[in-house]
């Protein structure tokens, strides 16, 4: 699938999972770059979900600005590579501010 693009929200198929991995499909934000995506044959994304979620930020991050059906969270620490063909259509884009805040919570998880 050509042009999948760093910030874009779709639809991705997550299963087969695991324990407290997310399943299902269900929409995902893409955070790897476009060269990559286009060349690699995967992509890396994390999770949303419409669940309010208890857990705050570096955990999660509600989505203000993307047009989505429903409420979402970001689930940062739900983070996957995927297959290309796991990745559906295209429901929207996160903000570049959205993404800082996406990437620097990561960085609180990962440690620097």
């Amino acid at each position: 699938m050509a042009g999948i693009l760093r910030g874009e929200i779709r639809w991705a198929d997550l299963n087969p999972t695991r324990e407290n991995e997310q399943a299902g499909h269900r929409p995902v934000l893409i955070l790897s770059h476009d060269v990559f995506n286009e060349r690699s044959g995967t992509v890396v994304a994390v999770a949303l979900t419409s669940q309010q979620q208890r857990a705050g930020f570096p955990l999660t991050l509600e989505l203000t600005a993307a047009r989505l059906p429903k409420r979402s969270w970001i689930k940062i620490s739900q983070i996957r590579t995927l297959a290309i063909e796991r990745i559906g259509k295209r429901l929207g884009r996160a903000l570049p501010e959205e993404m800082a805040q996406v990437l620097e919570g990561l960085y609180e998880i990962l440690g620097e």
